[in-house]
C-alpha cells in the first residue's frame, strides 16, 4: 500500500498539489484546480509521488501532455498511462544561437571550412533543487571525431546571458597533421557531422552536474558563408535504444479544460453581447409603462411583486388598442430619461412576453454539453453589466414552472442551479471568510478526535467523548451560520428572494417550499461544500490532514441535513451512527433558527449592511522577502516569512500565529508590480511599493506570484496616492538597475499596470467573457443548427414531439428561431474577424523568433493549417 499525492506542473514548475491519499493503490483525489496561466509553456505535466514513513517522497511516474494536444482532451475524462521519469527527459527552456560556416583560404591557397558558434543566451531553464547555475557545452561531433568546448558558469539565474563564441575547424588541408586532428573529410562525412549544444546545472553534489536539455543541428543544414541566428527549444537527451515499459506504473484519470482566447476590442462584440444581455430583460422589459397604465385605469393599488407577464396575457390586445395608452406612451417617452426607459414601439410589447427559453443565454445552456461550461461566462458577463439578478430570476421562474414535485425543486444540474452556484462562488467568498474561517482554523489546529463510527475508532479513543467534540463543533458552526444573515451579500439575497417568490407561487399548497428553494442552495451548495473542502474555497491554504478531513466531512453532513428542513431527517442518513448522532439536534429550535435565517436572507426588505468592520482575511502563506532596511545597520538578506493579507493591512511574521514583524496599512500600498529577475537573480519576484521603501518578495511559483499581485492590486486600487509609474528593477549599489538613476526617490521609468476595478470579487472583463461565449457557440455550431431544425419542425408539425429534438426546451419556436439566426450571424462575423487576425499574425511571425522558437510544434501545426487553407483557396 502507498501514500500517494499528485502535483500539477507547467513544464517542471509545480503550481498545485493534491492531498495525500493514504494506504491505497487506487487513490481517488476528486480535486479541481483552476488558474490563469501567466507564462508560455510546452507541457502540462502531472507527477505521482509516494511518501514513505520517513516523509521522503519518491516519484512513481508522470503524465506529460503537450500544449498543442490539450484540445484533444478538452473537458473529457481520459485515462493516461504513467510514464517513467528520466532525468534526461525532464527539460524545458530555449537557447539563442548564431551559427556561421565560413570558407578560409590558407597561405598555400588551400580552402578549408570553419564553423563559428555563438551561444547568446537562454530563457526559462528549470530550477533544480532550488537553484540554477547553468553553463553550456558546445560539441562538434562526427563519425570519427568529437571536439567539445564549454562556457562559463552563470550563477543563480535560469535566464543566463553567455554571449560566447567558439570556433571549430570542419575541414583542414592535408598538410595539417597535428595530433587529434584529421585530414580533409569527405563531403559525405561532413554531411554526417552535427553541432550539439548541451545545457547543464553546475552542482556541488557528488552525483555530478544535472542535465537541463540539448540541441542537435546537422551541418548539412548550413549554407556556406551564411549566418544563422535563431531561438531553439531544448530537447530531451537521446537514450539510444533504451526502452521502458510504462504498463507497470498504472494510469491516471484526468479531466483537463484548457482555453486560449484572443480578445478583440469591445466594439467587435457589441452585436453578440447586446443579444446576450437581452436575456435578462425578456419578462420585464417595457412592463413599467404597462404597470403605470393599469395603475391609472384601475385606480387601485397593484402589487408590483405579482405584476408579471401572466397578468397581462389576457389584457394586452385591449390595452394596446386603448387611445389613452397611446397618450401615456407619448408622455413617458418625453419625460422619462432614456437610461430608464427604452423608446417605445408596439411590436416590442409582444417581446415583453417572450419566454426566457427563447433568449440567447438560455440557448447557450441548451447546446453546451455541460451546463457548467455555459454558466461560468454567462454569470460573469451578467455580473459585469449588473443584470445577474433579473437573468437568474427569469431562468429560475421558467424552471419552477416546469417542476412538478416541490421536493425536487432546483435539485438537478440545470442552467439555473449552475448559474446560482457560480454567482455564490464569486459574490460570496468574503462571506465565507467572515463566517466559517475562524472555526475551520481552530478545527485544523486542535485536531480533536471526532470519529463516531465505532468501526473506525482508534486505540484509546472514547466514542462518547468523540461525539461530544463533534456536537460542539456542529453547534458552533450552525450558530455562526444562522446568525450571519446580515452579512450575506446583497446580490445573493436578491436572488434568494426571487427563488422564494417563484416557488411559493408555483406550489401554493406547500408552506415549506419557500424555505427549501433557498436552503437547497445556501446550505447544500454553499456552506456544506465549503466545510467539506475548505481549501477549494480559500478557507485554508492547504489540504486538511486525513483526521481533520474526516471531522469536516461529518460536520458537513450534519449541517447539510439541518439546513434541508426535511421531515424525516434521521432517515436521510445511510449510516446508523450518523442517525444516532443526529438525535442531538432533533429539537424545534434548530428548525426555527434555520427558517429565521432563510427568511432574513430572502427578504426584499432586508437591511443592507454595505460594510463589515471586522478584518476579512483575503490570502495568506509562506513566501521569501528581502529586508526592507527599516533598521539602520541591518543586513538586507532574504528570509522566509508567513504573509497575511486582510482588507485592512498586509503583514508578515516568522510563523503562522506569531506576532507580526511588520504591518503595512492598505492605504500605504502605492503599487504592486512584478520585479525583473535580473535584480536578484531570482524568479517569481514582485514588489510592494510604499511611500518610504519597497518590499521585495519571492513567491513559490508563477501562479502564486500572479495571485498575490492581483489581490494586492485590487485591494489597494482605490488608494488616493497610487503611483502611475514605477521602477521594474531594484535599487542596488547606489542606482536603479532599470534606468540607472542614482537618487532612490527618482520617479519610476515604466507605467504601472492599471485598469483593475476596485471590487475584489468582481474583477471581470466583459469582452473576454463574450469571447468565451463566442467560442462555445462556435464549438457547438452543429447543435445550434439542429435546434433551428427543431424550431422549424415544431412550427409546422403539431403532433408528438420527434425524439431527435426532444432534448431541447423550446417554448416559442418562432422567437427561438429568430434568436438562433441572430446568434449564428453574430458568431459567423466574429469567426471571420478571427480568421483575418490569424492570417495577419501568420504573415508577421518569424519561425525561430523568441516567441516561436524552432521546435515549437504548436506553431508548426498552425503553419500546416495555413498552408492547407491557402492551397484550398487557390
Amino acid at each position: 500500500m502507498r501514500d500517494c499525492y499528485c502535483t500539477v506542473n507547467l513544464d517542471q514548475e509545480e503550481v498545485f498539489r493534491t492531498k495525500i491519499v493514504e494506504k491505497s493503490l487506487c487513490p481517488f483525489y476528486g480535486e479541481d484546480f483552476y488558474c490563469e496561466i501567466p507564462r508560455s509553456f510546452r507541457h502540462l505535466s502531472f507527477y505521482i509521488f509516494d511518501r514513505d514513513v520517513f516523509r521522503r517522497d519518491s516519484i512513481i511516474g508522470k503524465v506529460a501532455i503537450q500544449k498543442e494536444d490539450l484540445q484533444k482532451y478538452h473537458n473529457r475524462d481520459t485515462w493516461f498511462q504513467l510514464q517513467h521519469v528520466d532525468a534526461d527527459s525532464e527539460v524545458q527552456g530555449k537557447v539563442h544561437l548564431e551559427l556561421r560556416l565560413s570558407e578560409v583560404i590558407t597561405d598555400t591557397g588551400v580552402i578549408c571550412h570553419k564553423l563559428a558558434t555563438r551561444v547568446l543566451e537562454c530563457k526559462g531553464l528549470p530550477i533544480v533543487n532550488g537553484q540554477c547555475d547553468p553553463y553550456a557545452t558546445v560539441t562538434l561531433a562526427g563519425p570519427y571525431r568529437s571536439e567539445a568546448k564549454k562556457t562559463k558558469v552563470k550563477k543563480k539565474t535560469n535566464n543566463p546571458q553567455f554571449d560566447e563564441v567558439f570556433y571549430f575547424e570542419v575541414t583542414r588541408p592535408c598538410s595539417y597533421n597535428k595530433k587529434s586532428h584529421f585530414d580533409i573529410e569527405d563531403a559525405d562525412e561532413v554531411d554526417k557531422m552535427e553541432i550539439r549544444v548541451d545545457l547543464w546545472n553546475a552542482s556541488n553534489l557528488k552525483f555530478g552536474d544535472e542535465f537541463l536539455g540539448e540541441l542537435r543541428l546537422p551541418l548539412k543544414c548550413l549554407r556556406q558563408s551564411s549566418s544563422y541566428e535563431a531561438w531553439y527549444f531544448l530537447q530531451p537527451r537521446d537514450n539510444g535504444n533504451k526502452s521502458l515499459k510504462p504498463d507497470d506504473l498504472g494510469s491516471l484519470r484526468l479531466n483537463v479544460v484548457y482555453t486560449e482566447d484572443h480578445v478583440f476590442s469591445s466594439d467587435y462584440y457589441s452585436p453578440l453581447r447586446d443579444l446576450l444581455l437581452k436575456s435578462a430583460d425578456v419578462e420585464v422589459i417595457y412592463l413599467l409603462l404597462l404597470f403605470v397604465y393599469l395603475l391609472i385605469i384601475l385606480k387601485a393599488p397593484i402589487n408590483i411583486c405579482h405584476f408579471t407577464s401572466e397578468v397581462l396575457e389576457l389584457k394586452l390586445p385591449e390595452i394596446l388598442a386603448d387611445p389613452f395608452f397611446f397618450v401615456l406612451e407619448t408622455f413617458m417617452n418625453l419625460y422619462i430619461p432614456c437610461a430608464c426607459f427604452h423608446p417605445c414601439r408596439k411590436d416590442l410589447y409582444l417581446y415583453a412576453l417572450m419566454p426566457v427559453s427563447a433568449s440567447a443565454a438560455h440557448v447557450l445552456g441548451e447546446v453546451c454539453r455541460e451546463k457548467q461550461e455555459a454558466a461560468i461566462p454567462l454569470v460573469r458577463l451578467f455580473l459585469h453589466y449588473g443584470k445577474i439578478v433579473p437573468f437568474i430570476s427569469a431562468i429560475a421562474n421558467a424552471e419552477v414552472k416546469r417542476t412538478q414535485d416541490p421536493n425536487t425543486i432546483f435539485r438537478g444540474n440545470s442552467l439555473t442551479s449552475k448559474c446560482i452556484d457560480e454567482t455564490m462562488k464569486l459574490a460570496g467568498m468574503h462571506y465565507l471568510q467572515v463566517t466559517l474561517k475562524p472555526i475551520i482554523d481552530e478545527i485544523c489546529q486542535l485536531h480533536k478526535p471526532c470519529e463516531i463510527d465505532p468501526v473506525k475508532l482508534k486505540d484509546g479513543e472514547n466514542l462518547e467523548n468523540n461525539r461530544e467534540n463533534l456536537r460542539q463543533y456542529v453547534d458552533r458552526i450552525f450558530t455562526v451560520i444562522t446568525k450571519s444573515g446580515v452579512s450575506c451579500p446583497t446580490v445573493m439575497c436578491d436572488i434568494f428572494f426571487s427563488l422564494r417568490e417563484s416557488a411559493a407561487k408555483r406550489f401554493q399548497g406547500d408552506p415549506d417550499v419557500r424555505y427549501t428553494a433557498v436552503s437547497s442552495f445556501i446550505f447544500l451548495r454553499f456552506f456544506a461544500p465549503a466545510i467539506l473542502s475548505p481549501n477549494l474555497f480559500q478557507l485554508t491554504p492547504h489540504h486538511p490532514d486525513p483526521q481533520t478531513s474526516r471531522t469536516l466531512t461529518l460536520i458537513s453532513k450534519t449541517i447539510q441535513t439541518l439546513g434541508s428542513l426535511s421531515k424525516s431527517k434521521s432517515a436521510s442518513f445511510k449510516e446508523s451512527y450518523m442517525a444516532t448522532f443526529y438525535d442531538y439536534f432533533n429539537e424545534q429550535k434548530y428548525a426555527d433558527a434555520v427558517k429565521n435565517f432563510l427568511d432574513l436572507i430572502s427578504s426584499s426588505g432586508r437591511r443592507d449592511h454595505k460594510s463589515i468592520e471586522q478584518p476579512i482575511l483575503l490570502k495568506e502563506g509562506f513566501m521569501i522577502k528581502r529586508a526592507q532596511g527599516r533598521k539602520r545597520f541591518g543586513m538586507k538578506n532574504f528570509k522566509k516569512r508567513w504573509f497575511r493579507l486582510t482588507n485592512h493591512e498586509f503583514t508578515y511574521q516568522k510563523s503562522k500565529g506569531d506576532h507580526p514583524l511588520c504591518s503595512i496599512p492598505i492605504e500605504n500600498i502605492l503599487a504592486v508590480e512584478k520585479l525583473e529577475e535580473e535584480s536578484f537573480k531570482m524568479k517569481n519576484m514582485f514588489q510592494v511599493i510604499q511611500p518610504e521603501r519597497v518590499l521585495y518578495i519571492q513567491a513559490n511559483n508563477c501562479v502564486e506570484a500572479k495571485d498575490w499581485i492581483d489581490i494586492l492590486t485590487k485591494v489597494s486600487q482605490c488608494n488616493k496616492k497610487r503611483l502611475t509609474v514605477y521602477h521594474p528593477s531594484a535599487y542596488l549599489n547606489g542606482h536603479w538597475l532599470c534606468c540607472k538613476a542614482t537618487a532612490d526617490n527618482t520617479p519610476g521609468c515604466t507605467p504601472c499596470t492599471g485598469g483593475l476595478p476596485a471590487n475584489i470579487q468582481l474583477d471581470i472583463d466583459g469582452d473576454r467573457e463574450t469571447e468565451r461565449i463566442y467560442s462555445l457557440f462556435n464549438l457547438y455550431m452543429p447543435k445550434l443548427e439542429k435546434m433551428q431544425e427543431a424550431c422549424g419542425s415544431k412550427s409546422v408539425y403539431d403532433g408528438p414531439e420527434q425524439e431527435e429534438y426532444s432534448t431541447f426546451i423550446i417554448d416559442d419556436p418562432k422567437e427561438t428561431y429568430k434568436t438562433l439566426k441572430q446568434v449564428i450571424d453574430g458568431v459567423g462575423t466574429l469567426e471571420q474577424e478571427h480568421a483575418q487576425y490569424k492570417r495577419d499574425k501568420f504573415k508577421k511571425t518569424k519561425y525561430g523568433s523568441q516567441e516561436h522558437p524552432i521546435g515549437d510544434k504548436s506553431f508548426q501545426s498552425y503553419i500546416r493549417q495555413q498552408s492547407e487553407i491557402s492551397a484550398h483557396s487557390i
